[in-house]
């Protein structure tokens, strides 16, 4: 239910080769800045620029002059980064993705046309195809205790070995303004998380997330 296979696209993304080898999306965490900085190099020079030290930058992307950008860092093509947005490095914004205005990013996959479009973090997580994050809505990365991330599966915990985790977030999935996703969340495709909810664990695809323990499944 929490493999790759289950939750994300692979043609929807530049980064298909970092996930071909995993099982579960959050082996891929530790590698991202590593694959980024090797395949940056490949890509076309008649298609992305490199204004700086391991960032490369789709010719077609639109990038606001007050945004932050840290490599390593993939940007692609026809993506959006607007006003004060704070790229802080190991991040791939997919084709079409839009990363808004006073949105942080580190650590993060974010597939084709994602949006994080208002007031977001987003760290250490991955968002799959056409995954939406309503305004204000964030992933917590760090437990409060500072212990290794597990991911609970209908009860069962899966040692993850992570301190630093957010959550790995399926296509087309929507999450309501004001929600906070907590360290190790899973949401399977197509799923939707209520405004203002605080989310923990897995949420099965298809299904809608009022609140903790109110977990229905789509008509």
């Amino acid at each position: 239910m929490v493999e790759v296979k289950e939750l994300f696209n692979l043609e929807e993304t530049i980064a298909k080769e970092l996930f071909e080898a995993a099982t579960y999306p959050w082996e891929v965490l530790p590698k991202i800045g590593t694959f980024i900085k090797e395949l940056g190099g490949t890509l076309s020079k008649e298609e992305y620029d490199n204004p700086s030290e391991n960032v490369w930058i789709a010719k077609s992307a639109k990038v606001a002059s007050t945004a932050s950008i840290t490599g390593p860092c993939i940007i692609g093509k026809e993506a959006e980064v607007r006003h004060c947005a704070f790229i802080r490095g190991n991040a791939i914004v997919g084709e079409g993705a839009v990363v808004g205005n006073s949105t942080e990013l580190k650590n993060v996959v974010l597939f084709n046309k994602v949006q994080v479009p208002h007031y977001n973090y987003v760290g250490d997580s991955i968002l799959g195809y056409k995954a939406h994050m309503g305004a204000g809505s964030i992933t917590s990365n760090v437990k409060s205790d500072k212990t290794l991330v597990c991911v609970n599966v209908d009860g069962v915990k899966m040692e993850t070995g992570l301190k630093k985790f957010g959550a790995m977030i399926g296509d087309n999935v929507e999450v309501g303004c004001g929600s906070v996703l907590n360290p190790g969340t899973v949401i399977g495709r197509e799923s939707n998380i209520y405004p203002l909810s605080s989310v923990r664990g897995y949420v099965k695809e298809k299904s809608i997330y009022k609140k903790q323990g109110e977990v229905v499944v789509k008509k």
